[in-house]
C-alpha cells in the first residue's frame, strides 16, 4: 500500500490519546431537524451554524475531545466572525473529521435490513474533504435486530462496504472510523445482541483484512452489548461491560488503536456508566476503550441553548461537564456523584 500508514496511525492515536474521545456532531439534515424540533427551534443553515459554533468554542474542550465528526455542511461553514469552523476546532487542538456515507437504505432482497450507500464517487469526495481540513472520516452500517435477523447476507454486505470505504479513505489520507452498529431497537436480550455483535465484528475485520486496510490507521466505533430497548430484562452496567469487553477481546485485533463506542440511544448517564465499568474491568485491553457520542454528549447542551445564543455559557458548561465525565470514564475514574457538577450552573 502506498498509503502513509505511520501518519494515519499517528492521527488515530491522537484522537484517542489518554482520556480523549470523539464528539459526533455529524447529524444529517433530517436528524438535526428532529433535535431542533424537540426544543422548538427552526433548523436553518444559520441556526445549525450558531449551535455548532457554540459547541466548538467551548473553552477547554480539547482536553477531553480528540476529534469532532462533522456533516458536509458544517465542514464548509464559517463562524460568525468569519473563522472557518474547521479552524475553530484546530485552534482547540481538536482534529476535524467528516461523515462520508450517504445513509442506510433498504437491503435488496431483505426488506427488514439495511445497506449503507455512498461508495460511488467517494475517492473524489475524500480528496476534497482533505483539502477542506478533514483528517478522519466515518461510515455507519446499520444491523437491524429481530426475528431471523441479522442475516449473514446483511452482515457480509455491510462488512464489505465498510472495508471498501476504509481502504478508499486510507488511500486518500483519511483515518476511517468503521461503525457497524447493531441496533438497540427491539425486544431482544443482551445475549442475542452479544451473538449478533460477535458475528458482525468477525465479518468486518475479515473484510478489512481481505481488502488490505491498515488496522493501525483506523478506529472502530462499535455498539455496546446491551438489551434491546423493549426487552423486559435490561442488562446492568456490569453485564454490559463484561459482555462487551469479552466480545472485543475475541474479535478485534490488537493492532487497531481504539474503540470509540456509540451511545445508541442510551441516556447520558448510562452511556458514561457503561464505559466506566468497561475500563474498570481486569484483563487485557490492547486498544483504548473510549467514546464517540452524539446525543449523549450534546443532549443537555442542546436543551440549555434552546435556540438562544444568550444561553451559550450554560450550554457550554453542560458540554464540558459531559465531555469531562466521559473522559474520566475512558480511564475508569468516573463516579455518579460527579453529575452534581453538571447541575451547578
Amino acid at each position: 500500500m502506498s498509503t502513509d500508514v505511520a501518519a494515519l496511525a499517528a492521527t488515530a492515536q491522537a484522537i484517542v490519546a489518554d482520556g480523549k474521545g470523539v464528539l459526533a456532531a455529524d447529524e444529517s439534515s433530517p436528524t438535526i431537524k428532529k433535535r431542533f424540533d424537540s426544543i422548538g427551534v427552526e433548523s436553518t443553515e444559520a441556526t445549525r451554524r450558531s449551535y455548532r459554533e457554540i459547541l466548538f468554542r467551548t473553552e477547554g474542550l480539547g482536553r477531553f475531545i480528540g476529534g469532532v465528526i462533522l456533516f458536509d455542511e458544517t465542514l464548509r461553514q464559517d463562524a460568525a466572525d468569519g473563522t472557518p469552523l474547521v479552524k475553530v476546532l484546530q485552534d482547540q487542538g481538536i482534529i476535524p473529521g467528516i461523515k462520508v456515507d450517504a445513509g442506510a437504505k433498504t437491503l435488496p432482497g431483505s426488506p427488514n435490513e439495511k445497506i449503507t450507500e455512498g461508495l460511488d464517487g467517494l475517492p473524489a469526495r475524500v480528496a476534497e474533504y482533505v483539502e477542506l481540513g478533514a483528517r478522519f472520516a466515518k461510515w455507519r452500517a446499520v444491523i437491524n435486530m429481530g426475528d431471523h435477523i441479522p442475516t449473514p447476507y446483511c452482515i457480509e454486505a455491510n462488512a464489505h462496504a465498510l472495508a471498501r470505504y476504509a481502504r478508499i479513505c486510507q488511500e486518500g489520507g483519511l483515518v476511517p472510523i468503521v461503525e457497524p452498529e447493531v441496533m438497540m431497537e427491539g425486544d431482544h436480550d443482551a445475549a442475542y445482541c452479544d451473538w449478533a455483535t460477535h458475528k458482525t465484528l468477525h465479518a468486518v475485520f475479515n473484510a478489512l483484512f481481505e481488502q488490505g486496510v491498515a488496522l493501525e490507521g483506523m478506529l472502530l466505533k462499535p455498539n455496546m452489548i446491551v438489551s434491546g430497548k423493549d426487552c423486559a430484562t435490561q442488562a446492568d452496567a456490569a453485564e454490559v461491560a463484561r459482555r462487551t469487553l469479552a466480545c472485543l477481546q475475541r474479535t478485534v485485533p490488537a493492532a487497531m488503536p481504539g474503540n470509540v463506542f456509540l451511545s445508541g440511544g442510551m441516556t447520558d448517564e448510562v452511556a458514561t456508566e457503561n464505559l466506566d465499568a468497561m475500563n474498570r474491568l481486569p484483563g487485557p485491553k490492547p486498544w483504548k476503550l473510549s467514546y464517540s457520542y452524539g446525543r449523549a454528549l450534546q443532549h443537555a447542551a442542546l436543551n440549555r441553548w434552546a435556540g438562544d445564543d444568550g444561553n451559550a455559557a450554560s450550554a457550554q458548561h453542560a458540554l464540558i461537564c459531559r465531555a469531562k465525565f466521559n473522559s474520566l470514564a475512558a480511564q475508569g475514574q468516573y463516579s455518579a456523584d460527579m453529575e452534581q457538577e453538571l447541575q451547578a450552573a
